[in-house]
């Protein structure tokens, strides 16, 4: 069982990058929202992987992840009913733009919060929370505990949003409202996080 690969990046795209370890190229699945955290190509690389083989039948498919919260989240959403390893990685990819408050979401049964803030359907939010409830205390949500517990509140997301919205990449946007986050003691307007963070982009 593959755990993780470490080795020089060959190549990458949206979904997918390939893996040289030890002179073996290794594909690589991955989330979509991933693909602005990677590094260059020939730089060295880690992934987190989980290996699925189709229910129907297949070779096997690596999974690739940049941290282990990710893996964690991914495993868990697999044991969603109806829920593959293809479907799992597509919630990811929205759920990875504020982990903590999806976290937060499931906790408090908030379906229609995570439909808000992740674009879910109601159907699907509502499934996620009836499969995720009971499980939430195994999402491991990384970070300094400053940014943890402000990650917590909605505002720090729609600061995030709104910063998209400007034209900024999310992943720099997110960085950003992280920056400014940790600079400041009280920082919970949208307003006033989005105004920190446009110093720090």
């Amino acid at each position: 069982m593959i755990t993780h690969l470490r080795g020089t990046l060959d190549s990458k795209s949206q979904g997918s990058v390939v893996i040289d370890a030890g002179g073996v190229g290794y594909e690589v699945q991955t989330a979509v929202s991933a693909y602005d955290k990677l590094p260059g190509i020939g730089a060295e690389i880690k992934l987190y992987i989980v290996e699925s083989v189709p229910m129907y039948g297949g070779g096997v498919s690596l999974y690739g992840f940049l941290t282990d919260e990710e893996r964690g989240i991914f495993l868990l959403l697999k044991e969603v009913p109806g829920t593959g390893a293809k479907k799992a990685m597509d919630y990811l990819d929205k759920i990875s733009k504020s982990p903590a408050d999806f976290k937060r979401f499931v906790g408090n049964k908030d379906a229609a919060g995570i439909s808000g803030i992740f674009g879910f359907t109601k159907k699907t939010s509502d499934k996620l929370v009836a499969a995720l409830k009971d499980k939430i205390g195994a999402f491991a949500v990384s970070g300094q505990e400053k940014w943890k517990a402000a990650s917590e509140s909605t505002p720090s997301a729609d600061a995030i949003s709104g910063l998209v919205s400007l034209g900024y990449r999310e992943s720099h946007a997110r960085e950003a409202v992280e920056k400014a986050l940790n600079a400041a003691d009280k920082l919970n307007k949208v307003a006033d996080i989005i105004k920190a963070a446009l110093r720090h982009l």
